[in-house]
């Protein structure tokens, strides 16, 4: 009895009906179901954001984003700021200039792009360089060494023309001494692969390895929690696998293997 009196001064005092106070938004169950969708997809997946997971979902992106406000979730793994780009002015003339960013692939292995990175793995460096088809965006060629060299980019290159079993017409890259070496230069316009490059100090005109580069360094997490480099680089291999294979491109609603399965059987 004191219940009910309580609920009836304290809907008074609010000016509103005191049934209201019993009420229960009909969104409720069905949006508590569909949060538990949102947190599976997320576990196994800690970057995604609300767009991947309405793609994986298969539900409407905005209604993603209201659930994720209302509950309060974020992805796991995040990109922080991106870095204010210096001018492209003044840069001195080089050798390779880069002839990719007047072209727009319509098909894979037109034009493909090289980069490298490092990890700091207990004290000591470990790089990886790797090849991107610059159409689907897959990841057709890796490689890993303790370092940065001539080798290690044609490593990854040759890797990348196993993959495909061909070679792009153009291929892509900063300047690097690595990529302008005479070794790798030599061995692209021996097969005839028309050698372009970015600007000094302009990482942004190979955007798409710096992209994904940026993106894998957060999914890797902290890699000092591998026992040896051997289990680094096994788990290098198995994000690089997830990343062709699974993981959600938002330019294609779909994994880059999956586009350019569906691409070639178009072709």
């Amino acid at each position: 009895m004191a219940s009910r009196l309580n609920k009836t001064r304290l809907a008074v005092r609010l000016g509103i009906a005191r049934s209201s106070l019993y009420y229960l938004s009909k969104k409720q169950a069905p949006d508590e179901q569909s949060k538990q969708l949102i947190v599976s997809v997320m576990a196994g997946n800690p970057s995604y954001g609300h767009k991947r997971i309405a793609v994986a979902l298969k539900m409407n992106k905005k209604k993603v984003l209201r659930l994720m406000q209302k509950f309060g979730l974020k992805p796991r793994i995040m990109r922080g700021k991106k870095l204010v780009k210096p001018s492209d002015r003044n840069q001195p003339v080089a050798e390779y200039s880069n002839i990719v960013y007047k072209i727009c692939p319509l098909y894979a292995n037109v034009a493909w792009a090289g980069d490298f990175t490092y990890l700091r793995y207990k004290g000591s460096f470990i790089y990886l360089a790797t090849v991107i088809d610059l159409y689907t965006r897959e990841i057709v060629g890796s490689a890993i060494s303790a370092w940065h060299s001539a080798p290690l980019v044609k490593a990854a290159f040759d890797a990348a023309a196993k993959t495909r079993q061909c070679l792009p017409k153009y291929f892509h890259s900063d300047q690097g001494s690595e990529y302008q070496s005479e070794t790798h230069t030599a061995q692209l316009k021996k097969h005839g692969v028309i050698v372009s490059m970015s600007k000094k100090s302009s990482p942004w005109q190979n955007g798409y390895q710096e992209s994904f580069y940026s993106q894998f360094k957060l999914e890797l997490e902290d890699i000092n929690r591998f026992e040896t480099s051997g289990h680094l680089a096994e788990e290098i291999y198995h994000q690089l696998h997830y990343y062709n294979t699974k993981r959600i491109h938002t330019a294609f609603n779909m994994s880059p293997q999956q586009f350019y399965e569906r691409r070639q059987d178009r072709s």
